[in-house]
């Protein structure tokens, strides 16, 4: 990643990533956007975000969405879970944000600021 870039996966229905899109663009960030369900990461990008933000793919499923439950998702291993969320991109939770100062699940929005400090 450049050390400029700023990357968002973001989900344009979601208040959240929104919010999240306006606290950068207010300071000043025009971050890359990525529709994560119109372009969903690959296997590599899942799982280097998962590391990278230090949730794990636990951290980064989306237990609200109605898949998580018709898949039997709480027990899940990894394998299971990632397999899940490549097949299902609703399935990932957002908005997540990659920096050069790192990567987080900025829930609430206000968790995307320490980041562009």
């Amino acid at each position: 990643m450049d050390a400029a870039r700023v990357v968002v996966w973001h989900n344009p229905r979601c208040s959240n990533s929104r919010a999240v899109l306006q606290l950068l663009r207010d300071r000043g960030v025009e971050p890359d956007v990525v529709d994560y369900l119109a372009e969903p990461p690959d296997r590599a990008a899942l799982l280097r975000v998962a590391g990278e933000s230090g949730l794990g793919l636990r951290g980064l499923v989306r237990e609200k969405e109605p898949a998580y439950a018709e898949q039997g998702l709480a027990d899940a291993d990894d394998e299971a879970l990632l397999a899940a969320m490549l097949d299902n991109p609703r399935l990932i939770n957002r908005p997540v944000v990659v920096t050069p100062r790192g990567t987080r699940l900025c829930r609430p929005p206000e968790t995307v600021l320490p980041l562009l400090d």
